[in-house]
């Protein structure tokens, strides 16, 4: 039976934290119950294992990313809302580092609500791409390009990846502001 108030949410809360604090790696079943003070076999009422509650993690960390960069979003369109969206999801990624890492590093097999996350952080890409009237194809290559840029940032600063002595934050104004130039310029048909 369930210890009472530990319940899938407060365990995914948990484990983020943990992860966040010491990264991904450093999760494990044992670690979340001690901070939970529970015993380890009372995880198995919430998760099947270490790979689902990674999955699980990976699936909270969409939906709080979709929820972070949409409410930056509202009431703005075209190069300004991809820049505050941009903002938001580097800002996500550098607060949450552990949760942004489930993001990218678990092994996704199948998982209850994962299409249904990736399609919400689709469908926000796509929506504010609306303005630009790429088409079909050339969205999605955009989509793509965008998330790889964020995603390299997001990374490369985890990582210690940028040593010079030149503000990051400039860097990413500079490439996002040339990667919209290019959106303009493909929106304009030249």
């Amino acid at each position: 039976m369930a210890k009472m108030g530990l319940d899938r949410q407060t365990l995914l809360v948990s484990a983020a934290e943990l992860a966040d604090e010491s990264g991904l790696d450093s999760l494990t079943l044992a670690a979340l119950a001690q901070k939970l003070n529970v015993r380890s076999p009372s995880l198995y009422n919430h998760v099947n294992g270490l790979p689902d509650l990674r999955a699980a993690l990976t699936v909270y960390c969409l939906h709080l990313l979709v929820d972070t960069t949409r409410d930056a979003v509202i009431g703005k369109s075209g190069d300004e809302a991809i820049l505050s969206l941009c903002e938001a999801y580097l800002r996500f990624a550098e607060s949450r580092p552990g949760l942004y890492e489930a993001f990218y590093k678990v092994n996704m097999q199948q998982h209850e609500d994962l299409d249904t996350a990736k399609q919400e952080l689709l469908n926000l890409f796509l929506r504010i791409m609306e303005p630009y009237r790429l088409g079909e194809k050339e969205t999605l290559h955009a989509i793509r390009g965008l998330r790889s840029l964020l995603h390299g940032f997001a990374t490369l600063e985890q990582h210690g990846g940028f040593q010079m002595d030149l503000h990051l934050d400039e860097s990413v104004q500079y490439v996002l502001r040339t990667f919209l130039k290019g959106m303009h310029l493909n929106k304009s048909g030249a």
